[in-house]
């Protein structure tokens, strides 16, 4: 083995020694979940109440249960889930999800290369008169002349004080933003599709309950005008009915203009344009509502909210930006070495008495820059204060989330329940006061508040009935959704060995 590469070995042992020292600034280490042993003040009811109607079963609250990833599978409602698959396969807001995640890890993987020395291959030739005052350049005093350099150049920085590292860190940490960024893309996307679902079954509803009493009210009207061609009824009763069915006819286009545009919505969340229909359609009776409901221990709450987990990789992306500010005050050192051969002609080219090697290295030490490098510490430590300050803004929001919906299931049950008695009795009220406007017992002003009441009764009914579904649903996107129980690439981490994670 030649003296050369002796050296050049020598100072390659040296540089993977030098990057085997500890990388500077914070390591980074997860925060602890908030010791809170529950989601509200008052512990919850063992199981909510039940009434025979559309979305009136009981639900029963299980600690710890977990959440299937496919959970929107819980309503048994196949077009529900057809739609979700064709949204989750054509809708572009996965599109662009994948594709910053997978640019966040390229990112990852060209800064590692830092960590490998570049070595660059070049030839130069050049055709060269010197003046003649000065020596001549070859040996053999040849002007004009031709040179051919033929070389291998290999550099250098070894990352003594880790900045490279903290750098590697922090993309890798955007990476995993990245990753639950997707997560919380898909959590939204089917959230969003079964609540489009809920609330167009809720407006079909409404459409045809409402279709129901403008035919009763019809149907009334046309008994006032016979009566009143005999006599039996007053012109002002006429007039008042006419007005109370033009009332309920109000209500019709409002609510077929959002089934309208719900129906646009879920179009476009199935990646299509509003000119395509789609085959599925929903209703309330359709749908199947959980019996068995999750509630999430709160230390697992942290793990499971895709938006809390992403909130921790940008403060663990801050932590390591400050240890990257930090190496940028301290000695850096390069290392270069170049190994080549120059002839006069190129068949010469790595000849006897044609070869040249250097090896050469380089300290750097910051002195002064105007303040630069402090500020840029300084500013990197702020970073990572909002960091922190963002993480616990978003972790008790997503406990507050959790908490209102299930206040909410707790409400809807009894809200449902009382709106069934309300319809019920609604019903009665009219058809025992139409039965007595029929043979004059009550008075007209007494038959129109019956039908108004009725119509209140029948929307309140229908929204409480949806009511207990979206909240239902809600509480699913609340705990996470379920993707940490998905077999799919999104789920693999992209921490590895050098992200400085404790």
């Amino acid at each position: 083995m030649s003296s050369k590469h002796r050296h050049i070995i020598a100072a390659t042992l040296l540089l993977v020694a030098l990057v085997s020292g500890c990388a500077v600034g914070p390591n980074f280490h997860r925060p602890a979940p908030p010791a809170i042993n529950g989601y509200t003040a008052e512990p919850l009811t063992a199981m909510t109440s039940t009434i025979n109607v559309a979305g009136g079963g009981e639900q029963r609250f299980v600690t710890g249960m977990d959440i299937p990833k496919q959970w929107w599978a819980l309503f048994k409602s196949p077009p529900l889930n057809t739609l979700i698959e064709k949204s989750l396969e054509t809708n572009p807001t996965i599109d662009a999800a994948k594709a910053a995640l997978r640019q966040a890890r390229e990112n990852v993987l060209a800064q590692r290369g830092s960590y490998y020395p570049a070595v660059q291959a070049g030839y130069a030739a050049s055709r060269t008169k010197d003046s003649g005052t000065i020596s001549p350049v070859l040996a053999s005093g040849a002007e004009p002349y031709t040179l051919h350099t033929a070389q291998v150049s290999v550099g250098f920085a070894p990352d003594v004080f880790g900045g490279n590292r903290r750098q590697v860190e922090s993309l890798t940490a955007q990476a995993d933003f990245q990753r639950f960024q997707l997560e919380a893309t898909y959590l939204t996307l089917t959230s969003n599709v079964v609540a489009a679902a809920i609330q167009e079954a809720s407006l079909r509803a409404q459409v045809s309950s409402t279709l129901s009493i403008i035919k009763i009210e019809t149907e009334m009207l046309d008994q006032l005008h016979q009566q009143f061609k005999v006599g039996y009824a007053a012109g002002l009763d006429v007039a008042a009915q006419e007005a109370a069915l033009a009332q309920v006819q109000q209500t019709l286009p409002p609510l077929q203009k959002q089934l309208a545009q719900d129906r646009d919505f879920l179009v476009a969340l199935a990646g299509r344009f509003p000119d395509k229909e789609l085959e599925e359609k929903f209703e309330l009776a359709a749908l199947s509502l959980p019996q068995e409901l999750p509630v999430s221990l709160p230390s697992k709450l942290v793990e499971q909210r895709p938006d809390v987990r992403a909130a921790e990789e940008l403060m663990h992306s801050a932590s390591a930006q400050v240890g990257v500010a930090v190496a940028a005050m301290l000695p850096n050192i390069t290392l270069s070495a170049n190994l080549g051969s120059t002839a006069t002609a190129i068949d010469q080219l790595f000849t006897t008495g044609t070869g040249f090697w250097s090896v050469a290295g380089d300290l750097t030490q910051p002195i002064f820059q105007g303040g630069t490098l402090l500020h840029r510490k300084r500013a990197a430590e702020a970073g990572l204060d909002q960091a922190e300050a963002e993480y616990r803004n978003t972790v008790i929001a997503a406990f507050q989330n959790v908490a209102d919906t299930l206040h909410a299931i707790q409400s809807d049950a009894d809200a449902l329940k009382a709106a069934v008695a309300f319809q019920q009795a609604a019903k009665r009220s009219l058809d025992l006061a139409q039965k007595q406007f029929e043979v004059g017992y009550v008075n007209y002003l007494s038959l129109l508040s019956a039908e108004q009441a009725y119509h209140q009764a029948v929307i309140n009914l229908v929204q409480a009935q949806t009511n207990r579904f979206a909240d239902t649903a809600a509480l699913f996107m609340a705990l996470g959704g379920g993707w940490w129980n998905g077999s799919d690439d999104t789920s693999l981490s992209t921490t590895s060995e050098v992200s400085g994670r404790r």
